[in-house]
């Protein structure tokens, strides 16, 4: 059963350049100390009715914390830096650019649950083109962040516009969220699907058809 999320509409550009300013570079925030951190963990073991001290939770702690590290790295990753290597010599190629099926584990924002799918990126040239692995590296970042399925759609796409500044962006993602699989509704096998566009994607229909039927057929294929 799929539940579809058409594309949102764009906010006023102050609105949105300030919404999403703070997810072009590595955000900052003070965190608390490894000891703190693990100290939080034996406190939510103790709230979930079960004893920190016996023998298979002793060193769990020190695994979540280090788990962590790895799960939301994006906080100390910038899609920035990814996306600045360009290359000029594209031999006159100005059409689009599709990297698709990108694998993605992230983590809802609101119940901490793992959200698990794919991401479509397109975009248009304009005079130079960025090596494919950045695409797929600068989704990682945005999916190692606490994250709503929407928020990330738009963060993908404003920073590959805003780094390259190509013709338009093309960005679909298809996601389970185990809040829904896990817990509330319990329904298993639901995705949901978000796109968003810029530029000529976005003036321009037919491309957005184009990229849709570039990501379905090739699936298909």
């Amino acid at each position: 059963m799929d539940a579809i999320v058409k594309s949102f509409p764009p906010r006023p550009e102050a609105d949105a350049e300030q919404a999403t300013k703070h997810y072009l570079d590595k955000p900052v925030t003070d965190r608390p100390s490894r000891e703190e951190a693990e100290a939080a963990v034996r406190t939510l073991l103790r709230w979930a009715g079960d004893d920190p001290e016996r023998e298979g939770l002793k060193e769990t702690p020190e695994r979540v914390v280090k788990s962590y590290q790895e799960l939301f790295s994006g906080y100390d990753r910038s899609p920035v830096e990814e996306l600045g290597r360009t290359f000029e010599e594209v031999a006159g190629y100005d059409d689009m650019v599709l990297v698709k099926d990108i694998s993605f584990h992230s983590h809802c924002e609101h119940h901490m649950v793992p959200i698990i799918g794919k991401a479509h990126v397109a975009y248009l040239p304009k005079g130079k083109v960025v090596g494919l692995s950045k695409i797929a590296r600068a989704v990682d970042i945005y999916a190692r962040r606490l994250q709503t399925q929407e928020a990330m759609t738009a963060q993908i796409a404003t920073a590959i516009q805003d780094v390259l500044k190509p013709r338009g962006v093309a960005v679909m993602i298809e996601a389970e969220h185990m809040c829904m699989s896990m817990r509330g509704i319990q329904k298993q096998g639901s995705t949901t699907l978000t796109s968003t566009f810029t530029g000529v994607f976005k003036e321009k229909p037919e491309e957005q058809v184009r990229f849709v039927t570039m990501v379905r057929d090739s699936r298909n294929g």
